[in-house]
């Protein structure tokens, strides 16, 4: 496939689960991957590292790393010094916004995607946005992720000359056990993926939303998550 590589995608990568699984899937639709990671001064910022180590095992060579503080703006306790959710049930998880939603993240992540994109000549971006497994994240959103396309339509130099940036969120309606049957069906590095929310140094704490959710996932899968917890 490799000497069919002629169209580029920046995919945002954050070295989690999702990420990782989208970025595999864009390399299977005959990209050439922009990976772009954001360090935005994250509690889990172990997730930068492993994005680096998942773009070294998909062999991506561009893989661009952007500093954006946004501890220094906080409301989320991604940010800010106020305690991740542990042990959630279902229904706890379906309610309000969650306090690990970051403020505006989402939005400033895909205006730099589009910025790369536009300085590399790509028109696509690739976003592992979900809405199945997570209900309460307003940026991840079908109608979010239209309304940035028009945006960025009218607000850049491509829209101008008649072009658009297409946003591609291909796990937007799976659930975590369709993401993870999909990764290994596209070999992909699940193994150095990080998702947890409230790691104990490098290790995933296996009580947070987010672990909580990916080892469902697994367990519904029938593997073994391949990444240790803190909690078994």
């Amino acid at each position: 496939m490799s000497g069919q590589l002629h169209k580029r995608a920046v995919v945002l990568a954050s070295g989690g689960l999702d990420s990782t699984v989208t970025a595999a899937v864009a390399r299977e639709d005959g990209y050439e991957l922009y990976l772009l990671t954001l360090a935005y001064r994250q509690r889990h910022a172990v997730e930068i590292e492993r994005a680096k180590q998942v773009a070294c095992a998909l062999k991506v060579e561009h893989h661009l790393v952007v500093t954006v503080d946004l501890q220094s703006i906080g409301g989320s306790a991604l940010t800010g010094d106020f305690p991740v959710p542990k042990g959630r049930r279902d229904s706890e998880r379906s309610g309000d916004v969650p306090v690990t939603y970051v403020p505006g993240r989402n939005l400033i992540f895909l205006s730099i995607a589009a910025a790369q994109a536009e300085a590399v000549g790509a028109s696509v971006i690739y976003f592992g946005a979900n809405v199945v497994d997570y209900s309460g994240y307003p940026d991840c959103r079908p109608d979010f992720i239209k309304a940035v396309e028009e945006t960025l339509r009218l607000g850049s130099k491509v829209g101008m000359m008649g072009g658009r940036f297409e946003i591609r969120a291909p796990l937007l309606q799976m659930s975590k056990a369709e993401i993870i049957r999909l990764g290994l069906a596209l070999h992909a590095p699940l193994h150095l993926t990080h998702s947890c929310y409230d790691p104990a140094d490098e290790l995933a704490c296996g009580r947070c939303d987010s672990c909580l959710i990916r080892r469902r996932g697994f367990s519904e899968v029938g593997v073994v998550d391949p990444i240790p917890y803190a909690v078994s």
